[in-house]
């Protein structure tokens, strides 16, 4: 008899209160209940249950013990049943947190796509500008931006990197002149999307001369990227926008990309997830097709900024 065969014995022997209990539910002879316990005992070196003629009772040391094997087995059934599921077709309903703007570029596509391979999920999107609490709100998945990676007791997994290059129209720049390098931004009218994580009085750009700091002078906020660029496009005055964000308007020639040596500082795109040994196929099986499809997206608008700035060079 092996030690988990013995695990498995003493913890039904101290669920039921006595060895004959626990041989009956066992389907095991008195002796053989009786012998593995001795057994896992002198193994042990510990006496795990006091008996009497009357009662079974747990030692100290037997109860911590106990606890350990509950843990043990739980473990086990969780190994078991991620083997057994490893194939099955992902169902049921799957919360997704994510920006609103990232995810309206890229997850929403994403999800498209996904529910064709996956049709039995139902995938539920939240897409707002706050920074969410993944258990208390509910989520499976919140699909978070920052500088650097969390530090959490999430799991989280790196899925790509995104920027934001300086913009603004034909109109404004007539009006007030083209900046030339990141100190002139200081007096012109800078307008500023606002996040949980990104300052509200200045911008930090990366160019040659390495990172460069200016000093915001700042008219017009807005929390949405699609709505900054409605006011780029008017006008309104000189912005960052991101890459996926920017895009249209500068294939359109709403608005220009200037200061093309400089862009704003790499935010990390990644996934977080509760710590769960078995992961739900449904949540494995987004997290997987996130990190083959979002690369290729976010290189793809990068290849499209390059083209379009050699085309309007």
């Amino acid at each position: 008899m092996d030690t988990l065969q013995r695990m498995r014995i003493f913890a039904r022997v101290a669920d039921a209160g006595s060895l004959t209990a626990a041989a009956q539910q066992l389907n095991l002879t008195i002796t053989n209940v009786s012998r593995a316990i001795t057994d896992l005992e002198a193994q042990l070196n510990t006496r795990l249950l006091n008996r009497t003629t009357r009662r079974i009772a747990l030692t100290e040391a037997g109860d911590r013990y106990l606890q350990r094997c509950v843990q043990i087995f739980s473990y086990i059934e969780q190994a078991e049943a991620e083997a057994r599921n490893a194939h099955a077709r992902p169902s049921g309903r799957l919360r997704v947190y994510v920006w609103t703007s990232f995810g309206q570029h890229y997850v929403v596509p994403a999800a498209a796509r996904y529910r064709k391979l996956y049709p039995d999920v139902q995938l539920e999107l939240t897409l707002s500008q706050r920074i969410p609490d993944l258990i208390e709100d509910g989520y499976d998945i919140v699909l978070a931006m920052a500088e650097k990676a969390p530090d959490s007791d999430l799991v989280w997994q790196w899925l790509g990197s995104v920027f934001s290059i300086v913009c603004a129209s034909s109109k404004y720049l007539e009006r007030n002149g083209i900046p030339l390098a990141p100190p002139d931004l200081e007096v012109h009218a800078c307008m500023q999307i606002i996040n949980p994580v990104t300052s509200s009085t200045h911008w930090t750009l990366n160019g040659p001369k390495g990172q460069e700091t200016v000093r915001l002078k700042t008219n017009f906020q807005v929390n949405i990227a699609e709505a900054m660029a409605i006011a780029v496009r008017e006008g309104m005055g000189i912005s960052l926008l991101p890459v996926y964000s920017a895009i249209s308007g500068l294939r359109n020639r709403e608005f220009e990309w200037i200061l093309r040596e400089y862009v704003a500082q790499e935010m990390h795109v990644y996934a977080l997830h509760s710590p769960q040994r078995y992961l739900d196929a449904k949540i494995r099986t987004w997290l997987d097709f996130l990190r083959e499809e979002l690369p290729a997206m976010l290189a793809a608008d990068r290849e499209a900024l390059e083209e379009l700035a050699k085309i309007q060079a």
